[in-house]
């Protein structure tokens, strides 16, 4: 599993994480069943502190992305990429409004902000 965190961005460390998370299971990088690394494994990994990881963790499983299963470790759910509904509708639209006022602050026009849009949704669905 290769997860990049960006520290100059705007984010939290444990949002970055849950979103690629949720994003690789959503597309398939991450098929049903996968066995995670453990939270301490991972913020090693990472170089983060294990309550980011964990928090991360935490808000997969509300979200019915991931399931843990105690010291048998933590899995991608099986319907996790129909599992997120009406939360990942509202989620979707926060970071939409987050992203249109940063493009605004930046003073970049709507069809750039657009443009940069897709490209980064491309890069991460592979196309």
């Amino acid at each position: 599993m290769i997860l990049h965190l960006d520290p100059a961005s705007p984010l939290p460390p444990y949002e970055q994480l849950r979103a690629q998370i949720a994003t690789m299971a959503a597309t398939g990088v991450l098929p049903p069943l996968t066995r995670l690394p453990s939270i301490r494994q991972l913020a090693r990994d990472l170089g983060l502190a294990t309550a980011t990881v964990a928090r991360a963790f935490r808000e997969l499983e509300r979200d019915g992305v991931i399931e843990t299963r105690g010291r048998h470790g933590t899995y991608v759910r099986e319907t996790a990429g129909s599992a997120l509904g009406v939360d990942a509708e509202q989620r979707l639209a926060e970071a939409a409004q987050v992203f249109a006022v940063q493009a605004r602050q930046l003073g970049v026009d709507a069809a750039r902000a657009l443009q940069q849009a897709r490209l980064a949704l491309d890069a991460v669905t592979g196309r």
